[in-house]
């Protein structure tokens, strides 16, 4: 029996070894990332439910691929020379893939961020050699907002560009020409639905835009956490905008329609609005659950599958992205003091509150 079995074994080694190969840089490792069954979850629901770890990327996130691809784009249309900055307006993300895609091509990075982002990414974008600028958190139409900042700051430096995340489509082409085609081929086509929440629009839109190309059955559930107007906006046709609020999720949640979710609109098939209690459950039930130590925009987008499964019955598979981990997010999130102050301690199970090892 154990010669049988390390036969086995051996021909998974050798089938598993042999599609492995080398990569050019840090650039060439984003991508291809795995598509994680979620086994709690699926039980729950009677449906396939999988994450793409995203997380599995070398800078740790999904924004790795906009951040490549936008600043490609810079460089395709000559914006960008050697020895230039690439400058962003991000909630940590989005900036820290800049700050390595910069490192690895020789460019200087130069980051705006709302302050009230968590202090391990503060704190990682400057060890990668990002300029930051933690600036007060205001609204899109605020002139002092984080975005417009870091558009003037690259428009006084020579060589340098705004990478404008939010309304440059080379971030849903990065989406639309990679993670969409990836999970197609991961679930041989046979994908149901997917969710997720969206920032600047570009997963969602991208991945959504494959998927319905590929097949206009599969449904796509726009998720949308506390003081974003998306869930309103779709809910209402578009005519309200309705925001209260505020959520512990970063980096997700909109004030208004960006130019890399506009043309896809029409491909929205529902939208779920996640509330906070939710989503810090779901963090704590992925690390019990799946041994999966994740942030609370994974969590959120989690729980948005569980109910897309609910919505459309058993036997589905329902696709969702995992964003990245917790450890840019740890002190907060598994800490007693903050849970407290924000009144999320009583959403965690009690049976959970073991994983609450920070004061």
């Amino acid at each position: 029996m154990f010669t049988t079995r390390l036969l086995r074994f051996s021909r998974f080694y050798s089938s598993v070894s042999s599609s492995l190969k080398t990569v050019d840089g840090f650039v060439g490792a984003i991508g291809n990332t795995p598509l994680i069954r979620l086994n709690g979850v699926s039980k729950e629901t009677g449906s396939e439910i999988f994450g793409k770890a995203e997380f599995m990327n070398p800078g740790g996130s999904v924004k790795d691929r906009a951040a490549l691809f936008v600043v490609k784009d810079a460089e395709e249309k000559g914006l960008l020379k050697p020895g230039g900055t690439v400058v962003e307006g991000t909630a940590g993300n989005t900036g820290i893939g800049l700050a390595h895609v910069c490192r690895s091509r020789g460019y200087n990075c130069v980051i705006y961020m709302p302050n009230t982002q968590s202090q391990e990414k503060i704190d990682l974008l400057r060890m990668l050699g990002a300029e930051v600028y933690p600036v007060p958190a205001v609204a899109f139409e605020n002139p002092e907002n984080y975005n417009h900042q870091a558009r003037r700051h690259a428009e006084k430096t020579s060589n340098a560009v705004w990478t404008n995340q939010f309304d440059n489509i080379a971030n849903r082409r990065s989406h639309l020409e990679t993670t969409g085609p990836e999970i197609w081929e991961q679930t041989d086509g046979l994908v149901d639905g997917f969710t997720c929440a969206t920032g600047t629009g570009g997963t969602f839109a991208g991945v959504t835009r494959f998927l319905k190309e590929k097949n206009q059955k599969v449904k796509s559930f726009i998720a949308d956490p506390p003081g974003s107007v998306l869930y309103s906006y779709f809910k209402s046709g578009g005519k309200l905008t309705e925001r209260s609020g505020s959520s512990i999720t970063e980096g997700i949640g909109q004030g208004r329609v960006t130019t890399n979710l506009q043309q896809d609109l029409d491909l929205i098939d529902d939208a779920l609005y996640i509330s906070d209690e939710k989503s810090i459950e779901m963090v704590y039930r992925m690390l019990d659950e799946e041994g999966l130590y994740m942030g609370a925009s994974t969590a959120l987008n989690v729980v948005a599958a569980v109910e897309m499964a609910k919505i459309l019955g058993p036997g589905k598979k329902i696709v969702t992205i995992l964003c990245d981990g917790a450890y840019r997010y740890q002190t907060r999130l598994f800490s007693r003091k903050w849970l407290e102050s924000k009144g999320l301690l009583h959403a965690i199970p009690e049976h959970l509150q073991k994983y609450i090892v920070l004061p």
